[in-house]
């Protein structure tokens, strides 16, 4: 399927769930990244009322000015979208000031205690993706793609999992690089490394996972068609390493399980 089959049928699938479940306005969460900016280009084709908000936390400079340069270029070309800047930097502050007694350790720096403030950094975007959607007869358009979604759950439990519509989740990370190029997307959104932007630093999500995308992308349709075999040769390794980062957040990806009584 080319970009612009693929741009075509989503906008279609998008425009019809919302027609059909009587919902009157898009929202999504624009971090400068190339997913959610393909994802809330794809909302604002479909001439939908679309609402796409940036939501800073202590954020990296490059990343906040990159949301504000695609807002603008959705605006400018979309008189359907409104966009919405809303520093959350002061209320993170104010929950982190509240917890963080109560997740410290002797341990320092504590790790977990890091990750659990990263993820409670999306999980506050999340509610507040809600409250504008709830308050204008809305859903919440996720912008995860399949290799994060459905491969290794490399996303935030509650946080940016925490969506309605899942556009791009049956789309490979190349795929959306290609549909950014053929929407016209700026050229420094589909050039920047991607990264989640839930630390101070700049860390990007290779850092994170340890595997490029492409990498993570080949070895995902290898296991895939395999069946969770590993396969011999070059390929064994890169395989072996996404079905373990696979395996450490398949809670996320499973359904959540319940004790059943009879």
């Amino acid at each position: 399927m080319t970009p612009k089959n693929r741009i075509t049928k989503i906008t279609r699938w998008i425009k019809s769930y919302a027609t059909k479940n009587k919902i009157n306005t898009l929202v999504v969460g624009i971090s400068g990244g190339i997913d959610s900016s393909v994802v809330s280009t794809l909302c604002a084709l479909t001439r939908l009322p679309t609402i796409v908000i940036q939501m800073p936390i202590r954020q990296n400079k490059t990343l906040d000015n990159l949301s504000s340069a695609h807002g603008t270029w959705l605006t400018d070309r979309y008189p359907n979208v409104t966009h919405m800047n809303m520093d959350l930097t002061r209320v993170f502050a104010s929950f982190e000031k509240t917890v963080g007694p109560f997740c410290s350790s002797e341990q320092e720096p504590n790790p977990q205690e890091q990750l659990a403030f990263a993820n409670s950094r999306a999980r506050l975007r999340m509610m507040t993706l809600y409250a504008v959607a709830q308050s204008h007869n809305g859903i919440v358009v996720g912008t995860g793609n399949r290799v994060e979604d459905f491969g290794v759950g490399f996303f935030t439990k509650y946080g940016d999992g925490g969506v309605d519509i899942s556009p791009i989740g049956d789309c490979y990370k190349t795929h959306v690089w290609d549909m950014g190029d053929e929407l016209g997307l700026l050229p420094e959104i589909i050039q920047a490394p991607p990264t989640d932007g839930l630390w101070d630093d700049a860390r990007v999500d290779e850092d994170q996972l340890g595997m490029s995308y492409r990498d993570l992308e080949y070895a995902m349709m290898i296991s895939e068609v395999t069946n969770g075999k590993l396969p011999t040769g070059p390929m064994r390794k890169i395989v072996k390493q996404y079905q373990e980062i696979r395996a450490r957040n398949m809670h996320k990806m499973a359904p959540i399980p319940v004790c059943k009584l009879g």
